[in-house]
C-alpha cells in the first residue's frame, strides 16, 4: 500500500457514503457456474410436489414455499408463490459469486433470503459495484474488489459508483469533486476518483488522498488498470506472448485434483496439465484464501446428493477451460501492479481535517441512503403492483 506520513487519512465510508450490505441468498443452488443447471434445478423443483418441493427448496425463516414477495427490480420472475409455481426458470443473470468468480444466478425474489433490492435498481452496464473483502489482500494491494456484475460476496459492504441508472449522481461526498478540482487543478470523472479509491485504499479502509496532480495522475492510470482488469470488459488481457498460459495435456471430463508445481510453473488438474502459470497467479489471496483454488473446489467439490445443488454437468465443459486460462492471466497481471500501487508516495496530502474544514466531510444524511430511483409500477407479491 502508499507509504504515506500522515495518519488523517479520510474513511471509504466518508468519501462513498451510500453502502449495502451483502447479499443473503440463504441456500447455494440457485449459483452455479453454469446457466444450464441452474435451469434443469429450477425444473427439478417444479416438479417435485408437496414435502418433497419443500426439501429440494431449503426453506429458512426468511424464505418458505409460502413468502409472498414482488419482483426484483428490472427483472420479470413470477410472484406466485412458490408452493404453486409454474413456467421455465427465469433467465440466470451473471454475478460475482466469490473473488474474481463470475458465475450465475436465478434472478427471482422468491428464492433470496435478502436480494437488496435497491442494488438491483441501479445495476445497469454504466455501474460500478465496489466490494470491501474481509481483512487484508496482500496479493492484491487493496482490500477492495471492483465488478461491474451484482456481487454474492459476504461479508463486506457494497458501494456503487452511482447512486441512480444510466451512471447518474456518483456514490461520491457532495463537494468532494469539486474540492480535488480545485486542489489539482482538473476535474476529476467519478471513474477517475474510484480508480484513486481502488489504487491507494489501505487495510484499515482509509484513503489517502492527494493534491499533487503528478501524482494523482500516476494513481489514475493505475486505477483504471485494476478496473479494467476486474471488470473484464471489452478486450481480454493477455500475457506476452511467451508468457502465456496454455493446455499442455487435455483436462480430463471430471477432474478431482489440483496441484501446482512452482518449479515448473504449471497448473496440475489431475493429469491435465496448463503451463506457464506465473507463481504470482497462483499465491493470489483474497482475505486469506487462493483464489484458484477456491475456483477450482466450487466446480469439482462434491454437492450432497439429491439436492438441487448436486444437479450440475457432468463433466467438465470447454467453457470452464476457457475461464481457467482468463483467471490466471487476470491474477497474474494484477499481482504485478502491486509494487506500483506501493511505489505511490504521499504528496501534498488532503486530510479528512481539510475536508471538514472544506464542508465536505461529514457527508450529509441523506448521502448515506439509496435515492428514490423509481419511475414505474414493480410488481408486488401475487401480481399486485405497488409503487414505492
Amino acid at each position: 500500500m502508499p507509504s504515506v506520513t500522515h495518519d488523517d487519512a479520510p474513511l471509504l465510508a466518508d468519501l462513498m457514503p451510500w453502502s449495502v450490505a451483502p447479499l443473503r441468498p440463504g441456500r447455494a443452488w440457485p449459483t452455479a457456474p453454469d446457466p444450464g443447471s441452474l435451469k434443469a434445478r429450477w425444473d427439478a423443483l417444479l416438479k417435485a410436489e408437496g414435502p418433497d418441493r419443500e426439501a429440494l427448496f431449503e426453506p429458512t425463516r426468511s424464505r418458505t414455499l409460502h413468502s409472498a414477495v414482488g419482483q426484483l427490480p428490472g427483472r420479470s420472475g413470477g410472484t406466485e408463490k412458490l408452493v404453486r409455481a409454474s413456467g421455465p426458470c427465469p433467465e440466470p443473470v451473471r454475478v460475482l459469486a466469490a473473488p474474481f468468480d463470475e458465475q450465475w444466478l436465478i434472478p427471482d425474489h422468491r428464492l433470496l433470503d435478502a436480494a437488496r433490492p435497491e442494488l438491483w435498481r441501479v445495476a445497469d452496464d454504466h455501474q460500478v459495484f465496489t466490494v470491501e473483502t474481509a481483512g487484508d489482500s496482500p496479493a492484491l494491494g487493496s482490500p477492495l474488489l471492483a465488478t461491474s456484475r451484482l456481487p454474492l460476496l459476504r461479508p463486506g459492504r457494497i458501494r456503487p459508483l452511482y447512486r441512480r441508472p444510466g451512471g447518474e449522481e456518483p456514490n461520491l461526498a457532495p463537494g468532494l469533486s469539486a474540492f480535488l478540482a480545485d486542489r489539482l487543478g482538473l476535474a476529476p470523472a467519478p471513474l477517475d476518483v474510484l480508480a484513486w479509491i481502488l489504487a491507494t485504499t489501505r487495510p484499515d479502509l482509509t484513503v489517502p488522498l492527494t493534491g499533487d496532480a503528478e501524482l494523482w495522475a500516476r494513481g489514475v492510470r493505475l486505477g483504471h488498470r485494476v478496473l479494467w482488469l476486474m471488470r473484464r470488459g471489452g478486450e481480454r488481457p493477455k500475457l506476452p506472448g511467451g508468457r502465456r498460459p496454455y493446455v499442455r495435456a487435455p483436462l480430463p471430463a471430471r477432474p478431482l485434483t489440483l496441484h501446482y508445481d512452482r518449479d515448473e510453473e504449471t497448473l496440475h488438474v489431475d493429469e491435465g496439465r496448463i503451463s506457464p502459470v506465473p507463481p504470482q497467479a497462483w499465491d493470489f489471496e483474497v482475505a486469506g484464501v487462493r483464489v484458484l483454488e477456491q475456483w477450482f473446489a466450487t466446480r469439482t467439490a462434491p454437492a450432497e446428493p439429491g439436492t438441487l445443488s448436486a444437479v450440475r454437468p457432468g463433466s467438465w465443459p470447454q467453457t470452464w477451460t476457457s475461464e481457467l486460462l482468463e483467471l490466471i492471466t487476470m491474477l497474474a497481471l494484477l499481482a504485478e501492479l502491486k509494487p506500483q500501487q506501493e511505489e505511490l508516495e504521499s504528496a501534498a496530502p488532503v486530510t479528512a481535517t481539510d475536508l471538514r474544514e472544506a464542508g465536505v466531510l461529514p457527508p450529509p444524511d441523506w448521502s448515506h441512503r439509496p435515492a428514490s430511483v423509481l419511475d414505474h409500477h414493480e410488481e408486488g407479491p401475487e401480481g399486485q403492483f405497488a409503487l414505492l
